[in-house]
């Protein structure tokens, strides 16, 4: 196999090769300081056309869904959110009787506000489906098994997945039928959001329809919630036991009741779901949306599950955490591992987060750190499979923060598929 000539093996090879012609001869020379070089190689396989990520939307519809984003809110000196009794008493508007979201919005109104936006702007990025939690309830007459089930086929499932399309026009129509459906769901009626938040049972099964394969796309659970999960039959505690938080006030503590294991805390059963999703290669996206998940126990159960899930919001510096957060700087991830909103302007922000995080990134470019980048732009090489690629309009440019691919050079990387890889290798050096 011939040997590449790398730049910095050239620039010393001339200057051995020089002494040892100049050998016999005598010169006086000006002493002069030695000269520092630096040589840069950065390999990148490139694979642009990566098969379109599979994102099932898990969609917390319990009952407080249909509360108040801000139940205070005062407008011209009235309490939007609040209405009066048959005795003029004043009670909030919720559960029991449903909010007028025009004056008072509620965290259904407002999430049905923020996912427009976000389906608009990923839907032809990504294979979306949709998947609402606890399942859905329309029976006139309300028990808990009704109240705390959790996801389950039927209706649960609002749109599969559409695993037989993948252009960009096929999965933005898609994703626009999906959004329809979201904003079907209406804030009061039968089919308002209602129940408890079944969260691990939910999680599981929607880790069974994720079927593709990891390896050729990124599979994920994007989990939105508003509350803490319980439900669960099978909890580990009761409501005699210490280790019970018991999500539902003092429903919990006496033996008949049917929140005895329901209503403690699912915690353990909800992060272990999501460790067995990840354990298939499946990553869970967690977003906290209104009170409950960003005071008392939730941020500690938000936080084990975004980081069992794989998907734990990353840093550089404090700055990129937000607000009373912090950046571990080794492990370069927030304090907050998931995502909080307690607005539509928070959750759209969030969800714009996560948006750019699943899109992919321009294979046209590769960035170096100003210490990379060479002293002269006669001192770099850039080969693409292995072949040496010359400097040009048809094939990359250095600027300042890297080098450009253009031209068919750059139609070569765009078309680059996890299957058919294009290796792209970048050679600099740089006189200290």
């Amino acid at each position: 196999m011939r040997a590449k000539l790398t730049p910095l093996s050239a620039l010393l090879a001339g200057i051995v090769g020089g002494a040892l012609m100049a050998g016999c001869q005598t010169y006086d020379f000006e002493p002069v300081d030695p000269l520092a070089i630096a040589q840069t190689t950065k390999e990148t396989v490139i694979a642009a056309r990566k098969s379109k990520p599979d994102v099932m939307l898990l969609v917390d519809t319990s009952g407080s869904m249909t509360l108040p984003v801000n139940p205070e809110l005062t407008v011209n000196g009235v309490r939007v959110c609040y209405l009066k009794d048959t005795q003029g008493r004043d009670y909030k508007c919720g559960e029991g009787t449903a909010c007028d979201t025009s004056v008072c919005p509620t965290r259904w109104s407002e999430l049905q506000g923020a996912m427009g936006p976000f389906l608009a702007e990923s839907g032809k990025l990504v294979r979306f489906g949709l998947t609402t939690y606890p399942a859905p309830n329309t029976a006139t007459t309300q028990t808990v098994a009704l109240a705390c089930a959790a996801a389950t086929a039927g209706e649960s499932v609002r749109l599969a997945i559409p695993t037989g399309l993948d252009s960009d026009e096929q999965l933005q129509a898609h994703a626009t039928s999906l959004n329809a459906i979201l904003q079907g769901i209406p804030n009061s009626g039968p089919n308002q959001p209602k129940g408890g938040t079944p969260t691990s049972g939910s999680v599981r099964f929607t880790g069974s329809l994720l079927t593709g394969d990891p390896e050729e796309r990124d599979q994920i659970v994007l989990l939105l919630t508003d509350g803490l999960p319980n439900c669960n039959l099978e909890n580990e505690y009761n409501g005699s036991q210490t280790e019970c938080r018991c999500t539902l006030d003092d429903q919990c503590t006496a033996p008949l009741s049917p929140y005895y294991k329901r209503g403690c805390l699912d915690k353990n059963a909800s992060v272990a779901a999501v460790e067995e999703l990840k354990a298939r290669k499946i990553s869970t996206i967690v977003i906290g949306f209104g009170a409950e998940t960003s005071a008392g126990d939730g941020p500690s159960v938000l936080n084990a599950m975004a980081n069992a899930g794989g998907f734990a919001r990353e840093c550089k510096a404090d700055v990129d955490c937000g607000a009373g957060d912090t950046c571990d700087l080794n492990a370069k991830r927030c304090g907050r591992a998931f995502y909080q909103a307690a607005n539509r302007e928070e959750l759209a922000g969030a969800l714009k987060n996560i948006s750019e995080k699943l899109a992919t990134t321009n294979p046209c470019f590769i960035g170096l750190d100003p210490s990379q980048l060479p002293s002269d732009n006669q001192l770099i090489v850039v080969y693409i499979n292995g072949e040496r690629t010359l400097q040009g309009p048809d094939t990359w440019t250095l600027g300042e923060g890297g080098v450009t691919f253009t031209g068919n050079a750059c139609a070569r990387l765009e078309a680059s598929r996890p299957e058919a890889p294009v290796s792209v290798e970048v050679r600099a050096i740089r006189q200290l």
